[in-house]
């Protein structure tokens, strides 16, 4: 059974940071990419980290690029996004997921996590 498990959202305020984490189980790691994704309220889910398991390669949405950091750490089977210099339109609630690919699209992402809550304040 696959499990993709968040934690670490909260409250915070704008230029604050906060670490997520993701724990994944029930998957062969090496053969899936893996992604952050949010969504706002009112707004469709979008991109915004992901990173392939084997080879570390990353990529990012331009409105987080130098301000957070995907990685991941093979011996605990954990996903992290690291998010500094927050701002108010960060605001959302963040998923990790994975995919048979190394990929930026909502749709190629095969499992997903059941979200965590980020706030940033002004």
């Amino acid at each position: 059974q696959v499990q993709l498990v968040e934690s670490g959202g909260g409250l915070v305020q704008a230029g604050g940071s906060l670490r997520l984490s993701c724990a994944a189980s029930g998957l062969t790691l090496s053969l899936y990419g893996m992604g952050w994704f949010r969504q706002a309220p009112g707004k469709e889910r979008e991109f915004v980290a992901a990173i392939t398991w084997s080879g570390g390669i990353t990529s990012y949405a331009d409105s987080v690029k130098g301000r957070f950091t995907i990685s991941r750490d093979k011996a605990k089977n954990t996903l992290y996004l690291q998010m500094n210099s927050l701002k108010p339109e960060d605001t959302a609630v963040y998923y990790c997921a994975a995919a048979r690919k190394f990929s930026r699209v909502v749709g190629e992402y095969q499992y997903w996590g059941q979200g965590t809550q980020v706030t940033v304040s002004s």
